[in-house]
C-alpha cells in the first residue's frame, strides 16, 4: 500500500524545496525572475520609446512595423537561435520576452497619449506648465489606464512564455512539464499549470489595483455617476 505512487500534495511536500536546482521552490523563483525582468525592462524601453513616437510621428509606422514583425516570431526559434550568444542562461529568454512585451506597450503608450484631449493640453499650456511639467502631471496620469491595460497583457504573456524556456533548460515552471514528459506522471504538471495561473492572476490584481491607485479620480467620476 505504501509502495504506490504519492499523492499530488505528498509529492509537493517531497518536491517543494529539495535543495536541487529542480525543486519547485527554486523553479518558481527563476520562472518569476524571467517574467518580471522583461516586464519592467519592456516598460522602461517603452516608454520614451512611445513618448518619442507621438513626439514624432513619422517613427511610429516603422516602430510598429518592425515590433510587429518581432512579435509575430515564435519564441522557440527565437530562443534556439540566441543560444549562440546568450548560452543556456535566464538571459536568452529574457531578451524575446523583453522584445514582446515592447511590440505591445509602445502602441499602448502611443494610444495612451493620443487619448489625452487636447482642451486638456491647451488648458495646461494656459495654465503656464511646461512640456515636461505637461506630460509627467497631465498626460501621462490620463494615458495611465490605456498603458496599464496593455502591461496586464504584456504580464500574463511573459508569466505565461517563460515556460516554453524549458525546451532549453530554461524554463522555471516549465521544467514540470518536461520532467512529466520524461518520465509520465500528473501531479508535475498540475502543479506547474496552477502555480503558473495563481501567478498571472497575481499579477493582473496587482495591476488592477496600480491602476485604481493612480486613478482615484476615475473611481470618483463612477462614484458621481451612480
Amino acid at each position: 500500500m505504501g509502495d504506490g505512487p504519492p499523492s499530488l500534495w505528498e509529492w509537493v511536500g517531497r518536491n517543494w524545496d529539495t535543495g536541487r536546482v529542480d525543486s519547485i521552490r527554486n523553479l518558481l523563483t527563476d520562472h518569476l525572475t524571467m517574467s518580471l525582468v522583461p516586464i519592467l525592462v519592456s516598460l522602461v524601453i517603452a516608454l520614451p520609446l512611445g513618448l518619442a513616437c507621438v513626439r514624432f510621428r513619422w517613427l511610429y509606422q516603422p516602430t510598429s512595423g518592425l515590433m510587429n514583425v518581432i512579435y509575430a516570431l515564435p519564441s522557440l526559434p527565437v530562443f534556439m537561435l540566441l543560444i549562440s550568444v546568450t548560452g543556456l542562461s535566464q538571459t536568452t529568454v529574457i531578451i524575446p520576452l523583453t522584445f514582446y512585451g515592447m511590440a505591445v506597450l509602445i502602441p499602448a503608450v502611443v494610444d495612451g497619449l493620443n487619448s489625452v484631449p487636447d482642451h486638456v493640453r491647451q488648458s495646461a499650456v494656459a495654465m503656464g506648465f511646461t512640456p515636461l511639467r505637461r506630460l509627467l502631471a497631465v498626460e501621462l496620469p490620463i494615458a495611465v489606464p490605456v498603458v496599464l491595460a496593455g502591461l496586464r497583457v504584456v504580464a500574463v504573456s511573459s508569466i505565461s512564455l517563460v515556460s516554453v524556456g524549458a525546451l532549453i533548460g530554461q524554463g522555471g515552471l516549465g521544467g514540470l512539464f518536461t520532467r512529466a514528459y520524461q518520465n509520465p506522471f500528473m501531479p508535475p504538471v498540475v502543479v506547474g499549470i496552477v502555480l503558473i495561473v495563481a501567478l498571472a492572476l497575481i499579477a493582473d490584481g496587482l495591476l488592477v489595483l496600480a491602476q485604481r491607485l493612480l486613478t482615484p479620480w476615475v473611481r470618483a467620476r463612477k462614484g458621481v455617476a451612480s
